[in-house]
């Protein structure tokens, strides 16, 4: 009596030749073939290498970009992402000093400038009456020309009317308030969260959809306890490890 034949036995899948050229790249950067701040060849050289077209290595790249291991500067290339900045979180914040004590190069971005009335949540965080007028400040930090953080910084509009053309000259909130009159601040308090990067945040961020990353809310001081801040920032997770102060942390 005739046995059936035996049935094939199931094959492995093959893994996607993107991910491979992803995985083999990763070992680059593992194995210290290229080191943080490198850049990577161009596409048609890593084409050329693993003998398939320039759209593969660029979904390769995007793979590796999304796990923060490479980032893109339009017009340079791609580049293996630094080690994430320590950015410690003390009484004395100021972006410029951490970033720069890190041995990166700080840099902010202008993203929008406005006076509008306080949301309830500004109201209280500035000691204002609901609905008073603020100046808005939005921006995106970067460090070395990579993103690493969206801010938006809320200041009332009253005691500091000449804010935002301060803001718009100088770019750093130290300066422009030492400008307006406040030579100095202090954070009065910080909370952290853990959050999901929404599709406009990883837009600018360069990060995935989802991704994690963590929000600060804060608010600073004069010297004479009044609130001339209030301020949310959201970080890149993998870019920067939040360090907390315990004394009088010179932020930058």
């Amino acid at each position: 009596m005739p046995h059936d034949p035996a049935p094939a036995s199931p094959r492995a899948p093959r893994t996607a030749v993107w991910k491979s050229i992803a995985i083999s790249l990763t070992d680059d950067i593992a194995q210290g073939r290229y080191g943080t701040g490198d850049k990577l060849p161009p596409e048609t050289q890593l084409a050329a290498r693993f003998g398939v077209n320039r759209h593969t290595v660029r979904r390769a790249l995007s793979e590796m970009a999304d796990q923060g291991l490479v980032h893109a500067r339009r017009g340079s290339g791609v580049f293996v992402a630094a080690a994430p900045t320590d950015y410690p979180i003390g009484k004395r914040v100021r972006f410029h000093q951490n970033i720069t004590r890190g041995g990166q190069t700080p840099a902010k971005r202008i993203l929008a400038l406005e006076t509008r009335a306080a949301d309830s949540t500004e109201a209280a965080a500035l000691q204002l009456e609901p609905g008073a007028m603020v100046h808005v400040y939005d921006g995106l930090s970067l460090a070395d020309d990579q993103p690493i953080a969206l801010f938006q910084s809320v200041f009332p509009a009253i005691p500091l009317p000449e804010m935002l053309t301060s803001l718009q000259e100088m770019q750093s909130v130290t300066a422009a308030l030492k400008a307006c009159g406040v030579a100095d601040y202090t954070r009065l308090e910080t909370r952290i969260t853990a959050k999901l990067a929404t599709a406009t945040q990883a837009l600018h961020l360069r990060v995935s959809e989802g991704a994690p990353i963590l929000r600060t809310t804060g608010v600073n001081i004069d010297p004479d306890g009044r609130p001339v801040e209030f301020g949310r920032t959201w970080f890149a997770g993998d870019r920067v490890t939040l360090t907390i102060d315990g004394l009088d942390g010179q932020d930058a």
